[in-house]
């Protein structure tokens, strides 16, 4: 075990120690509280029973259940049963308190167990689901424009005695699209691999203005994408959210994308961001064909999104959006997908401002 393992292991166990003393210590001052007035004698073994409950709920595995079954009973025997300041195991009443102190805290440590154990297998199908369908986009998208790269090639190699030269540069421009393309892709899987990788996320990130993440994505769309217009409405104000800025303009170029290749008749694109009570909300639309019904409800699964997309699709956005949504969950945010009433799709990320920001606003 490493010491980073280590260390993780003490500080669960720590917590779940602190846990349960804070759980016993509050029975105890409640019981002696209801003592003043003359009720703790028969209350002290309910209260108690309840922070076991609680103990078990709230802890991992069935220790610290044990343990602070162990301690209520002697809790309760020491203060709250006659003779009182002193542990006598004969009364009448032991009994029938130590065991359901200790039935209460196995059967919660069992139900707390079994009930995280569900969550976790639950969670590991959805990962498992998520990555079949990047399986089968990315087998999709790495064969299509291969295919056009491999093909352009060998036509300007085997025919490059009678090709015309205007017609090989054509081929070969395609063949550099193409390439880009992929290299596009790659980025993104490699993106879904860092965040993804081990379970967990762990971000550098600074407080960073919405608007600058804004326009390099849509500079670098433009650059891309000529033929299509975005128009960018910046927010009234001055958003800070800590981020990784590279990759969530990553996400925003990856959006502007899926709205041009994917939005079918798209004429306008527009990327807007506004302030919503503590959280930056940025939002991509476009006005082509939307979401079809399976688009939105698996469309950062890495399935095809768009009510008029065929198998002859050269290109498949799932694997964008998947990356999307990582990114965005990594920044502890979310991200979601409508069709627009007037047509069109609409995707809306929503991202904690900068406390330095909600201080100022506050103010």
């Amino acid at each position: 075990m490493s010491p980073i393992e280590r260390n993780e292991t003490y500080t669960k166990w720590e917590q779940d120690a602190i846990t349960m003393l804070l759980l016993h210590l509050c029975a105890l001052l409640i019981c002696l509280y209801l003592g003043e007035m003359g009720y703790a004698e028969d209350t002290a073994p309910v209260i108690f029973v309840l922070a076991v409950f609680l103990t078990g709920f709230f802890t991992n595995g069935y220790l610290w259940s044990l343990l602070g079954s162990l301690l209520s009973v002697f809790v309760v025997n020491y203060f709250f049963t006659e003779p009182f300041s002193k542990l006598s195991f004969s009364g009448p009443g032991y009994p029938i308190t130590f065991v359901t102190l200790f039935v209460v805290g196995i059967l919660t440590s069992a139900m707390t167990v079994r009930s995280r154990d569900q969550q976790r297998l639950r969670a590991e199908n959805e990962k498992e689901r998520t990555r079949g369908n990047l399986l089968r986009a990315v087998s999709h998208d790495l064969r299509t424009p291969l295919t056009a790269i491999s093909g352009a090639i060998n036509t300007v190699l085997e025919q490059q005695d009678t090709l015309p030269p205007e017609k090989q540069r054509e081929l070969l421009r395609s063949a550099e699209e193409e390439s880009e393309w992929l290299i596009h892709m790659v980025e993104n899987l490699l993106t879904i691999t860092r965040l993804n990788g081990d379970g967990e996320t762990r971000l550098i990130t600074q407080p960073e203005a919405v608007e600058e993440v804004m326009a390099g994505a849509a500079a670098k769309f433009r650059r891309r994408y000529p033929d299509f217009a975005v128009q960018v409405t910046a927010p009234d104000e001055l958003l800070l959210v800590p981020m990784d800025a590279t990759l969530m303009e990553q996400v925003l170029l990856n959006l502007l994308e899926n709205a041009a290749l994917h939005g079918g008749r798209v004429k306008n694109i527009t990327l807007a961001a506004r302030r919503r009570n503590d959280k930056a909300e940025l939002r991509v639309e476009d006005d082509g064909v939307g979401l079809d019904s399976h688009g939105l409800e698996n469309a950062f699964d890495g399935m095809r999104t768009r009510a008029e997309q065929t198998s002859s699709d050269r290109r498949n956005m799932g694997i964008g959006l998947t990356v999307c949504r990582t990114i965005v969950n990594a920044h502890g945010g979310q991200i979601t997908a409508a069709n627009r009433p007037q047509g069109g799709a609409s995707f809306c990320i929503t991202l904690p401002l900068a406390e330095i920001e909600e201080e100022e606003h506050d103010e």
